[in-house]
């Protein structure tokens, strides 16, 4: 592995600019990546309170079912009994 060594200070500025120029480059390649994920932590963030207030809304809608399962069986065993009293 050989190196070699730059003779001039403007051969080392030189080299040290190109080196800016690398590590700028990175940068804005990282906060590029960095934007869109965020971008998509954003998006999933909406989505998720989407699902929690659909899901809150389909579980207020249910609660009467129970309900209506306990009328309709009372009323059954009350007719039923109607009826065997009757006869």
């Amino acid at each position: 592995m050989t190196t070699t060594r730059p003779s001039e200070p403007a051969a080392v500025a030189l080299e040290l600019e190109r080196l800016r120029g690398t590590v700028e480059v990175g940068f804005a390649r990282v906060d590029g990546s960095l934007a869109l994920l965020v971008q998509r932590t954003d998006q999933s963030d909406r989505q998720l309170a989407d699902h929690e207030s659909r899901l809150d809304t389909l579980e207020r809608a249910r609660w009467p079912l129970p309900s209506v399962a306990v009328v309709t069986g009372a009323v059954g065993v009350l007719l039923s009994l109607w009826q065997l009293s009757t006869r």
